[in-house]
């Protein structure tokens, strides 16, 4: 595939994470996708994960952890089988409504026209900082 047919597809699985359709996001990924987001201690939804059965996992325990205030992918930059996004992102966990935005990059590995390896790359203290419980005196 060509490196433009590359990012329509990362564009069809950011229009279907903005409607909320996992099994849309799902059915662009291979097989055995690997899912990265850096780990960030109390947000369960980080970490790394395998497979169809791992991204699913990862998309049902951001929706169910945190409100998404703003996601916006702003550039996308092509390379043979690899895409990246430059992006910003606003959230507001449930657990503590403290609302926090960041900056990101997207790192698409592909392969025969599906996602085969994704990692994001963000600011992990805000993440952390808007999931902090308040500290009691």
């Amino acid at each position: 595939m060509s490196e433009q047919d590359n990012i329509q597809v990362i564009q069809k699985a950011y229009q279907c994470f903005g409607q909320g359709d996992v099994a849309g996001i799902l059915s662009t990924l291979t097989d055995d996708v690997v899912w990265h987001v850096a780990p960030v201690a109390n947000v369960p939804y980080t970490g790394t994960r395998n497979g169809h059965a791992g991204a699913g996992e990862f998309f049902a325990l951001m929706a169910e952890q945190e409100d998404v205030l703003a996601f916006e992918p702003r550039e996308f930059i092509a390379q043979g089988d690899k895409v990246a996004v430059i992006g910003h992102f606003a959230g507001r966990p449930k657990s503590t409504g403290r609302e926090y935005e960041t900056y990101w990059v997207h790192v698409f590995t592909m392969r025969d026209g599906k996602i085969a390896s994704f990692v994001e790359y963000t600011d992990t203290a805000a993440i952390a900082a808007g999931f902090a419980k308040a500290q009691s005196a």
